[in-house]
């Protein structure tokens, strides 16, 4: 009862605080938001596939050790506020030992992880797999005239998890930030896939494989979630798939953006999703919508008959987002005023920097087109009056 109250007790304040922003809900398409400060520009770090999984992150994840630590202590001190140190006990416990039953080469990875770090197993288990469930996102998949593809999306992440009134700031999100990176994956020297990851998560949230296809994932709000799907892992049963390590898997091996798309409609997983994808033709671009075990719908691209953007947040497109978390409307009209003739990546940053789509939760925007392999990102903060979601 006592964290239900405190739980109840967030709400309410998050609700005054929406309510006292002025005005509380700015919808207001940007334009000339590209390039922003140089000083948001996301620095880049290469993985080497050659190397044994449990040194491939070594170089990285040792530089930003104390970011990460810190990232990890503010998870920590909002879980002892509602279990008085108990949760904690309990991720040492529990989650160190799953990492024993991740598939390969994902537990060496985040074991190595670990040891570089000098960060609990149970902690670094923790870390990855938050991800599966606490993704709040918008992703835009747009054609130009010409049939050019690009891809770009906000990463938003940290909600409920410690709303500091005083500075109008999510408190997990300000930790994240200094820890996104830009990831080259290579495998003999060569570029097999680029990411936009936090350091040290091993799965994929983001990310281009040169001329076959583009790829985000954003979180579905089910009430078979996936923490059902994480309780059945750790009771044994395991036919699921982890989100990030099953996109892993695709930017590795699909050779098409039907290939990717076969695979991520299909694949039994352990959280629903969104998986937005784009290819390299004309009209390849999806939204696929997932439950545990199959994709309910698919939604494509149609530019003959005027659909050249998909957008997509967090909530089935056949239905309305609640009011409350409404960034589809607002994402929709910037795009339709952008419209086709300006489809370009600076122009989709701006409708990507506008409120609401940009809010307090954003901590980075990403910019893709498939045929270059072209990827580039940026921190992204919100400046007042900003929503906090």
């Amino acid at each position: 009862m006592e964290v239900l109250l405190r739980f109840v007790g967030i709400l309410v304040c998050l609700a005054v605080v929406v309510q006292t922003q002025v005005p509380p809900f700015v919808e207001k398409c940007e334009h000339g938001m590209y390039p922003p400060k140089a000083e948001s520009k996301v620095a880049s770090y290469v993985i080497n596939l050659d190397l044994p999984p449990a040194e491939r992150w070594n170089s990285l994840v040792k530089e930003k050790a104390p970011e990460i630590k810190d990232m990890i202590a503010e998870i920590k001190a909002f879980a002892g506020a509602f279990g008085n140190g108990s949760i904690i006990a309990m991720v040492d416990k529990y989650l160190a030992p799953l990492a024993d039953t991740l598939p390969y080469p994902f537990a060496d990875e985040i074991k190595g992880i670990a040891k570089a770090t000098d960060i609990p197993l149970g902690e670094v288990v923790l870390f990855n797999v938050f991800y599966e469930f606490f993704t709040v996102c918008t992703s835009i998949v747009a054609e130009d005239p010409t049939g050019k593809l690009f891809h770009a999306r906000n990463l938003d992440f940290g909600l409920f998890l410690g709303w500091d009134i005083k500075n109008n700031t999510w408190a997990l999100s300000e930790k994240l930030r200094p820890i996104v990176v830009n990831l080259d994956w290579q495998r003999g020297g060569k570029t097999v896939f680029k990411s936009v990851n936090f350091a040290g998560y091993v799965g994929l949230l983001t990310a281009v494989k040169p001329q076959t296809f583009t790829y985000s994932m954003n979180e579905r709000f089910s009430a078979d979630g996936g923490y059902i799907g994480l309780i059945e892992w750790i009771l044994g049963q395991r036919d699921g798939s982890w989100m990030g390590f099953l996109t892993r898997e695709v930017l590795e091996n699909a050779t098409s953006f039907t290939e990717a798309e076969t695979w991520l409609s299909n694949r039994t997983m352990l959280a629903p999703a969104y998986f937005i994808l784009g290819g390299t033709k004309s009209g390849e671009g999806a939204i696929i919508t997932r439950s545990r075990e199959k994709a309910l719908d698919i939604k494509r691209l149609d530019p003959a008959n005027g659909r050249w953007f998909l957008l997509q947040t967090n909530y089935d497109n056949w239905e309305q987002p609640p009011f409350i978390d409404d960034r589809r409307t607002p994402g929709d009209n910037c795009m339709a005023n952008m419209s086709i003739s300006n489809t370009d990546l600076p122009h989709i940053f701006d409708v990507l920097s506008s409120k609401p789509v940009l809010n307090k939760l954003t901590t980075y925007t990403a910019l893709m087109q498939v045929d270059e392999g072209h990827l580039e990102s940026y921190i992204q903060e919100c400046p007042d009056p900003c929503i906090p979601w």
